[in-house]
Formats: C-alpha cells, structure tokens, sequence
C-alpha cells in the first residue's frame, strides 16, 4: 500500500488507475514492444523506449532527459537484465517530478497562520477552470473547511453563472457582482467577506481570455495588488490551470503564464479522456512548479491531489512488462 492509498483510500487510488487508463495503455504497450525477446537494453530498446515517451506527449526535452538517466544508470549499475528496466525507468520519471516546498494539500489541510488561505485562480477559457474551482470548493468543505468562492471573471456572464452554479453543487457561499464588474473590486469584496466570516480558505476566479492579452495579465496585476491591501502575503497561491487533453499546447500556455505572473501550483484537467497524460512530466520537469492537483473524471471527488509516486507508480500498472 502506498503514500497516496493511506491518505485518500483505496476510492481515490482506483480513480488515478482508471483515470491514466488511456495513457498508460498506449504508453505500456509500446514499452512492452520495445523489450519484446529481449535480453539486454541496447539502442533499439532506447530508441523505442524514447518513441513511448514522445508518443504519451511526455515532450522532447523531457524524453531526452529521462532516456539521459536511463543511459546513466544502465552504464553505473550495470543493469543488463531487461527486467530491471521497468523499476530504473519508474525511479528516474519520479525523480524529475517537482516536490511541493509547502503544503501539498494530502488531505485538503491549509498551512497553519494563513486565514482565510487565498487561491487565486487562473488559466484560459475552456481548460476546466471553473470546474476545477467547483471541486476544489467541494473537497475543501468535505475536510471541514469554511470556503468562499469570487467570481471574479467579469467579462463573461456565463462565467459568473457557472461558478454560481458550482457553489451550489458544492454548498458555499460566493461573492459576485453583474457582467463588467471591475474584477479588482470582486476580489477585494470576496478577500475582505472571508475575512468578515473567518472563512478557511477563499478561491477566486479569474478571466480566461487568451494568455497572450497584455490586458488580461495586467488585470491579473491588479487584482494581485487589492489582495495584498487585505492580506499582504496573499494571494498564497496562484492555481493555473491546464487542459491536459491539450498535450503540447498546454505546456504553451503554461510558458505564457509563467512568464507573466507569479504561478506557484498547477492543476492539471481531463487527464481521463486523453492518451497524452505524460504531458504532467514535460509541464513539470520544464518550469519546475508543482503540479498540486489532478483532474481524472466528471465527479466531484475525480479532482485528485497530485502524489508523483503514485501517479507514477499508476502509469506502470496496467499491464506487466514481459519477465
């Protein structure tokens, strides 16, 4: 039994399987053809090994750099059997995930001495964000958390109207103002209510217009700036969120948002529908930030708290490499 099965279950731990299905199938399978009859990892074996990789959408210079290590590793410990490469290849995958410098959010705790605990999330249309506020809002208040939501994305009625509609699937409060509402003013109401509340944790939303408008990004600022009028080390963490069905055009925008706000936690959507689930390796590995949450399916309790060792230890267990 791992880390994540003595935290959340075996409800949860099931969900991750079932939710990396698709990836995993396809990736396996093609590790699996890559050792077939087999006997030593040689070149071919690195070669397909790489193909598998680039095929899960796990990115270039994250293949490169795994298939790095594995090389290292083979030539160090001379591990000639090809038996050995599954655990080598787990390890190193592993090793190249960011860790959480603070709270990982296991069991949807917040850190001590940060009340409310501020998220500011951000991300563009369509990726699942306003989902992923829903569920996070749900799972915050199933561990006996206070939650206040803001709808601070102001520029879309249906934006306010769905999030509206997520705090009543979830039972919270939230905090809203009409279409064209400056989004500053929201979150200030929304930071300054959960304070008035002596709310756990507050979450707001933010516009999802393309990550290159210089104007949504110094909305961003702004909002940034109001918060902090009210709590000066918050917002205490900036959630973006990315579509992971997406592959290579999420790890884009993750360039784009990184490079123009404060990014400190990643959640990561639709990892059930899709085979390019390695997208979370290249997304972390690349701006070193970690990714905290992970989206695996349509129900409130799919939205997962992200545990590299499980997550990976799930992408290898579909199917057995040949003894």
């Amino acid at each position: 039994m791992g880390i994540f099965d003595k935290i959340f279950g075996k409800k949860e731990k099931q969900r991750l399987d079932e939710g990396l299905q698709k990836t995993k199938q396809g990736f396996l399978s093609k590790l699996t053809r890559a050792i077939a009859g087999k006997t030593t990892v040689d070149d071919e074996v690195l070669d397909k090994l790489e193909d598998a990789l680039v095929s899960a959408d796990v990115g270039t210079g994250t293949t490169v750099e795994i298939i790095g290590r594995v090389e290292k590793r083979v030539a160090k410990d001379r591990y000639l059997n090809i038996n050995e490469l599954n655990k080598i290849l787990q390890y190193e995958i592993e090793s190249i995930l960011v860790d959480s410098p603070e709270q990982s959010y296991r069991d949807f705790e917040t850190p001590t001495g940060k009340k409310p605990y501020v998220i500011l999330v951000v991300g563009v249309n369509g990726v699942g964000k306003t989902t992923t506020i829903g569920k996070l809002a749900y799972n915050f208040k199933n561990a006996g958390k206070s939650v206040l939501l803001g709808a601070a994305d102001t520029f879309r009625a249906a934006a306010v109207d769905q999030l509206t509609i997520w705090s009543e699937r979830a039972g919270v409060p939230i905090v809203k103002q009409g279409m064209g509402a400056d989004p500053g003013a929201v979150a200030f109401d929304t930071v300054q209510s959960g304070m008035a509340k002596n709310a756990d944790v507050v979450i707001i939303d933010t516009a999802g217009r393309l990550h290159n408008k210089i104007h949504l990004m110094d909305e961003l600022g702004k909002i940034n700036r109001v918060i902090k009028k009210l709590i000066p080390d918050a917002p205490h963490e900036v959630l973006l969120v990315l579509d992971g069905s997406t592959g290579q055009n999420a790890v884009e925008q993750a360039k784009q948002f990184t490079a123009t706000t404060h990014v400190s936690a990643i959640a990561i959507t639709k990892l059930d529908g899709t085979a390019k689930g390695g997208v979370v390796l290249a997304i972390a590995n690349q701006f070193k930030i970690p990714v905290k949450f992970i989206g695996v399916g349509e129900r409130m309790e799919d939205l997962l708290v992200f545990d590299k060792h499980e997550f990976v230890d799930s992408l290898f267990s579909l199917e057995k490499m040949d003894q």
